[in-house]
C-alpha cells in the first residue's frame, strides 16, 4: 500500500461545496432506504410465476394402460421427478406462504407510526394497494386449487368472503361471484366464458372453463380445452426445467468449483488462487478526498438528483409511456449517468496521470473469461444460501430494483431486448469501472484488501437503493471484488457481472412469457 505524494488539497470552497453535495446526496439515500422498508419485494411475484408454470406443467399426463413396467410407468416417474407427487398441493403450500408474508405486509404499512389522523403517505398507499391486491388475487386462486382436490365447500366460502370484502376494484369480485355461481349453482350465464378468458389465466383459466364446459354439457370444447391444455403443458414443464434445473446444475458445479478451490488452499496455502500472496498491492497516488469526489459527484449526485431533476424538468415521466419508450429511456439514463460518472473520473484523476501500472487494466485474455466464469459458478451457491437468510430476515419486504417488475411484466420483444442490454451490457461496464477499476483500488490504500473487498462490495450494495438487496448485492460485491483482484483484469468482473444480470434477465423473461 504505497502511499506516494499526492498533489496539494483543494481550495476550501471546493470542500465546503462537496460538504453540501454529501449532506444532500445523503438525505436523498437515505430516504430512498427508508421508503423501501415497507415496499414488498418482486421475489414473492417471482414465487407465484415459477408455481404457475408448476401448475400448469402438473397438466402433463401419460396414458397408464399399459402392463406393469411399460414406458408409460417410466414416463409417470418420471413426471413425479420433476414436479412431485402432488404438485397442486405443493402449489397452494406456496401460494398460502405468499399470501402470508403480504397480509405481514399489509399489517405493517397500515400500522407504519404516523401522526393521528394522517393518511397514509402516497407510496405507502400504492404499496398497501399491491399488497390488497395481491391477497385478493390469489384467494381467487386458492379457491381454484381447492375444488380441484375436492375442498368445494372451503373454497365457496374463500369466494363469497373475498366478493364482499374486496376493496381492489368489481373485477375481483365479480369473478368470485362468477366462479361460486358455477360450483354452488351448476348455472351458466353469457358472457362468462369471455369474462373468464379476459380475468384469468393459465391453469385457473383452465380450470374454470373445464368447470362450466361442464356445467354447459359443451363435451366438444372440453375435449378441445384439454388437447390445448396438454399441448401447452409441455411448454411449460422446458420453461420450469430451465429456470429450476439449469441454475440446480450450475450451482452444483459452484460447489464443487468452491470446494476445490477450499482443497487446493489447505494443500498450498500462500501459493493457492484463493491466497494470491503472489499479486503486487496497487499503487494508489490519490487520496481519500479523490475517493469521496468520485462516488459523491460522478455517481449518487449524477444519478439520484441531477437526472431525476432534469427529468422532471423535460416533464417525462414512465408512466405517460409505452413499452419501448420506456425501455429507450432507461438505457438513455443510464448512459447518461455512466458517461457522467466517467468523466467525473476523468476529472478527478487527470492530475495524476500517467495512471501508476495496474490500474484500470482491461484486456482481452481467456484467462479474463475464465476468471468471470469460475466466479459466476461459485456465487450461485453462496447468493442461494444467502437468499434463504435473506427471505427470513426481510419477509417479502424491503424492496426490490424496480426494473425486475418492469421486466417481468413486459412482453414487447423490442423493450426486453433495451432492458437486457442496459442490465447485462451498460451497467457491467460502467459499474465494474467504477465500484472495482477505482473504488476497491482506492480503498486498498486505507485498509488491509480483505477489507477494502467487503466495504467496497457494500457500497456497491447501498447504491442501489434497496434494503432487502443489501446483504445478497455485498456478497455478489465482493465476488466481484475478489475476482478483480487476483485476476487484476477488469474483463472478469464485467463478465460476471454481465452473466449475472443477463441470467436473471433470461430467467425474468421465461416466467413473465
Amino acid at each position: 500500500m504505497t502511499d506516494p505524494t499526492s498533489p496539494p488539497a483543494g481550495p476550501t470552497w471546493k470542500r465546503l461545496l462537496l460538504v453540501i453535495v454529501t449532506a444532500l446526496v445523503t438525505l436523498v439515500l437515505l430516504q430512498s432506504l427508508i421508503n423501501s422498508w415497507n415496499q414488498p419485494q418482486v421475489v414473492s411475484q417471482l414465487e407465484l410465476y415459477q408455481t404457475d408454470l408448476l401448475l400448469q406443467s402438473s397438466a402433463w399426463k401419460f396414458n397408464l394402460g399399459e402392463p406393469p413396467g411399460g414406458s408409460g410407468e417410466d414416463l409417470e416417474r418420471l413426471r413425479q421427478g420433476l414436479l412431485g407427487k402432488d404438485p397442486v398441493a405443493t402449489a397452494q403450500q406456496q401460494y398460502e406462504q405468499v399470501q402470508g408474508r403480504a397480509s405481514t405486509n399489509l399489517g405493517r404499512l397500515l400500522n407504519t407510526p404516523r401522526e393521528a389522523g394522517q393518511p397514509l403517505g402516497q407510496r405507502q398507499q400504492s404499496a398497501a394497494a399491491q399488497q390488497r391486491q395481491l391477497i385478493d388475487q390469489i384467494d381467487l386462486g386458492l379457491g381454484l386449487m381447492e375444488t380441484y382436490q375436492g375442498q368445494v365447500e372451503v373454497a365457496l366460502d374463500r369466494w363469497r368472503n373475498l366478493a364482499i370484502r374486496s376493496t381492489t376494484g368489481t373485477d375481483l369480485a365479480h369473478t368470485a361471484n362468477l366462479l361460486t355461481r358455477l360450483w354452488q349453482d351448476n348455472r351458466t350465464e353469457p358472457g362468462d366464458e369471455e369474462w373468464l378468458q379476459s380475468n384469468l389465466d393459465g391453469w385457473f383459466q383452465y380450470r374454470a372453463l373445464d368447470r362450466l364446459y361442464g356445467v354447459a354439457k359443451r363435451s366438444e370444447d372440453r375435449l378441445r380445452l384439454q388437447t390445448q391444455e396438454q399441448g401447452i403443458a409441455v411448454d411449460r414443464l422446458v420453461k420450469l426445467v430451465l429456470i429450476s434445473t439449469v441454475p440446480a446444475i450450475a450451482g452444483l458445479a459452484g460447489v464443487g468449483l468452491l470446494l476445490g478451490l477450499l482443497g487446493q488452499w489447505l494443500w498450498q496455502r500462500q501459493g493457492s488462487l484463493l491466497a494470491g500472496q503472489s499479486q503486487s498491492p496497487w499503487v494508489i497516488p490519490w487520496t481519500g478526498e479523490t475517493i469521496w469526489e468520485v462516488l459523491v459527484l460522478g455517481f449518487f449526485f449524477i444519478g439520484q438528483i441531477a437526472l431525476p431533476i432534469l427529468l422532471a424538468g423535460l416533464g417525462l415521466s414512465t408512466a405517460d409511456l409505452g413499452s419501448r419508450q420506456r425501455a429507450f429511456l432507461s438505457l438513455g439514463y443510464y448512459l447518461v449517468m455512466a458517461g457522467g460518472g466517467l468523466t467525473v473520473l476523468w476529472w478527478c484523476l487527470r492530475l495524476y496521470r500517467p495512471l501508476p501500472t495496474g490500474l484500470f487494466t482491461l484486456k482481452a485474455s481467456w484467462r479474463g473469461v475464465l476468471w468471470g466464469l469460475g466466479g459466476y459458478l461459485v456465487a450461485l451457491p453462496l447468493m442461494f444460501g444467502v437468499a434463504l437468510l435473506n427471505q427470513q430476515l426481510w419477509q417479502g419486504q424491503g424492496g426490490s430494483n424496480p426494473l425486475l417488475q418492469t421486466v417481468l411484466e413486459e412482453k414487447d420483444p423490442i423493450a426486453l431486448g433495451v432492458f437486457f442490454v442496459t442490465a447485462a451490457l451498460a451497467a457491467p461496464l460502467f459499474e465494474e469501472t467504477l465500484f472495482r477499476g477505482f473504488l476497491l483500488p482506492s480503498l486498498s490504500r486505507y485498509m488491509r484488501l480483505p477489507w477494502a473487498i467487503g466495504l467496497s462490495g457494500f457500497i456497491f450494495a447501498a447504491a442501489h437503493l434497496s434494503l432487502s438487496e443489501i446483504l445478497p448485492l455485498s456478497l455478489l460485491g465482493m465476488v466481484l471484488g475478489f475476482v478483480y483482484s487476483r485476476s487484476r483484469n477488469l474483463l472478469a468482473p464485467m463478465v460476471l457481472h454481465s452473466l449475472w444480470n443477463g441470467a436473471t434477465m433470461v430467467g425474468l423473461l421465461i416466467l413473465g412469457s
